[in-house]
């Protein structure tokens, strides 16, 4: 094929998604520890973040410690080369990593991220079906935290990436 041969693509997609803003901290808010934000957020009580409905993921289990993700790969995630972009499972093991050790912070402290370790074992296609992400709180102390994260395939169970965090955490 020439350079300058135009390719005919596929009809155009579209795909809309919403979110509830993010409350104002509130007193009430400020009282609760990462754990019953969590918990609250996948109750329903709280919004979830907006970053799970722009990437198609949700928060499906979180105890102490402990948090897991599911997320739907799709032909709106994919990079140049035709697969899922590496972004997607990035997104998908810092969310788990992150939720993990904030399951383990007493209320009005938050976390931040300042390190991220990802490593990709096999390729997500836009056919793959849904991953799921399981992050474990392995330190928290008072000025840092340390997790790790796994994904895996909801039906076939293979390992697809997994991945470390250490995070900063901010005390009031």
């Amino acid at each position: 094929m020439s350079t300058h041969e135009t390719i005919t693509a596929a009809p155009a997609r579209t795909r809309t998604h919403t979110w509830q803003p993010r409350p104002e901290p509130t007193p009430e808010l400020l009282g609760m520890t990462g754990l019953e934000i969590l918990q609250a957020a996948q109750k329903g009580t709280l919004p979830a973040s907006s970053i799970m409905s722009t990437l198609g993921f949700r928060l499906a289990e979180v105890g102490d410690g402990f948090a897991a993700f599911e997320g739907d790969p799709g032909d709106h995630l994919l990079n140049p080369m035709g697969t899922v972009h590496g972004g997607f499972l990035a997104t998908l093991l810092d969310s788990a990593l992150g939720s993990a050790v904030m399951t383990r912070l007493p209320a009005g402290t938050t976390y931040t991220t300042v390190q991220l370790g990802v490593h990709m074992i096999r390729p997500v296609l836009s056919d793959t079906p849904a991953l799921r992400c399981e992050g474990t709180a392995l330190h928290v102390g008072r000025t840092t935290a340390t997790a790790e994260a796994r994904i895996v395939g909801t039906r076939d169970g293979k390992l697809y990436a997994h991945g470390t965090t250490t995070c900063a955490v901010l005390r009031p």
